[in-house]
């Protein structure tokens, strides 16, 4: 059976990050053959095009953890309608220098929570518009935009609410089918 390497972003950088409880419900509830891979998004400097002829050590290892992934998987909260900086910074660094995006013809798929009942939908329209300008093969459905309450998520990742696991768990058994199908038309050898 082939394994998948999933490279995984959470757009928060908070030590109380609901997302990161989300991304860990997520990685419990995967299909077996994902292999998970946090990639650290906090330590990176500010992106200027000034560094793009001699990038630091932060960005060249977010560059190459991406290059060793074959999907990504974005969690992200939302900040003020939008994604947070630091993934946005993250997302600015990885395309860069021009003609090198580390994003081009990658799987993706996009979820977030919020304690709020649109759960991130502004915040994921607004990375998929980045991801799609960056030419990432998004997974467009199922979307989900998760309502993060305590009673549904343990601090550890554990979906303690059936109906809520459920989708979850579709939803991830949908982004390896999506990944599998992108990878076969698209290797990542080839790019």
């Amino acid at each position: 059976m082939t394994t998948y390497q999933v490279g995984y972003f959470v757009g928060s950088l908070s030590s109380t990050s609901i997302n990161r409880v989300l991304s860990h419900a997520l990685i419990r509830l995967a299909p077996p053959d994902l292999a998970f891979a946090e990639i650290p998004i906090g330590n990176l400097p500010l992106y200027s095009p000034d560094h793009d002829a001699d990038f630091p050590p932060e960005a060249t290892a977010l560059k190459e953890a991406i290059g060793r992934s074959d999907a990504l998987l974005f969690v992200t909260p939302e900040y003020n309608r939008s994604i947070p900086g630091a993934l946005k910074n993250a997302i600015d660094w990885a395309s860069r220098p021009w003609g090198r995006n580390s994003f081009h013809h990658v799987p993706a798929a996009v979820i977030g929570a919020s304690i709020g009942q649109i759960g991130t939908a502004v915040a994921q329209q607004s990375l998929r518009g980045v991801l799609s300008f960056c030419n990432a093969r998004q997974m467009t459905a199922p979307e989900a935009y998760i309502q993060y309450s305590p009673d549904k998520f343990a601090p550890d990742g554990e979906v303690t609410d059936e109906s809520t696991a459920a989708f979850l768990r579709d939803f991830m058994a949908e982004f390896r089918e999506h990944l599998a199908r992108v990878l076969t038309v698209i290797p990542r050898e080839n790019l």
